[in-house]
C-alpha cells in the first residue's frame, strides 16, 4: 500500500519529527511504500496518489486545542481527497490534546476523507508501535 505520513509541527524544532520517522519505519517494516511530507515545506498536490494518509500533528499551544495552520494548508491544497482512508495522530502534550485530536479528525473529514483510526501518541516508540497496525 502507498502511504504518506504528513508531519504538521506547531513550531520548528518540535520533537514531532522523531515521531514521524518512527511511524515511517514501522509502516515500512510491514511492507508498505511510505513517504514523509513536512506540511511546513511540502504542498499537498501529490496526496491524491496515495492509498492512505496519516496526519501527525500537535496542539499549537499547551492551553489551547488549535492545530498548526500548516495542517490545514496541506490538506486544502490537495486536489481530491474524497473517499481516501486516513489516520489522525496527535502528540499528547498539554491539557487539550484530546480536543486537538477531535479537531484534526474534523479537518480531515471536511476534506472528504474517511478517518478510520485516531490516537494520541505519547512517545516516538509508541508512534512506531501504532504505525505497524496501519494497513494490516
Amino acid at each position: 500500500m502507498r502511504i504518506v505520513v504528513i508531519l504538521a509541527p506547531a513550531a520548528p524544532g518540535s520533537p514531532l519529527k522523531k515521531y514521524a520517522e518512527a511511524m515511517v519505519e514501522g509502516m515500512s517494516s510491514m511492507g508498505h511504500h511510505v513517504d514523509l511530507f513536512d506540511a511546513t515545506k511540502d504542498d499537498g498536490h501529490r496526496l491524491a496518489a496515495y492509498d492512505y494518509i496519516a496526519l501527525l500533528s500537535e496542539s499549537a499551544s499547551a492551553i489551547k486545542s488549535a492545530l498548526p495552520s500548516c495542517a490545514t494548508k496541506a490538506l486544502a491544497s490537495a486536489s481530491s481527497l474524497i473517499g481516501k482512508k486516513g489516520a489522525a495522530f496527535v502528540r499528547k502534550s498539554g491539557f487539550f490534546s484530546g480536543r486537538a485530536l477531535k479537531n484534526l479528525m474534523q479537518l480531515m473529514e471536511a476534506q472528504g476523507m474517511r478517518v478510520n483510526w485516531s490516537e494520541l501518541v505519547v512517545s516516538a516508540q509508541d508512534a512506531g508501535r501504532l504505525s505497524k497496525g496501519i494497513g494490516a
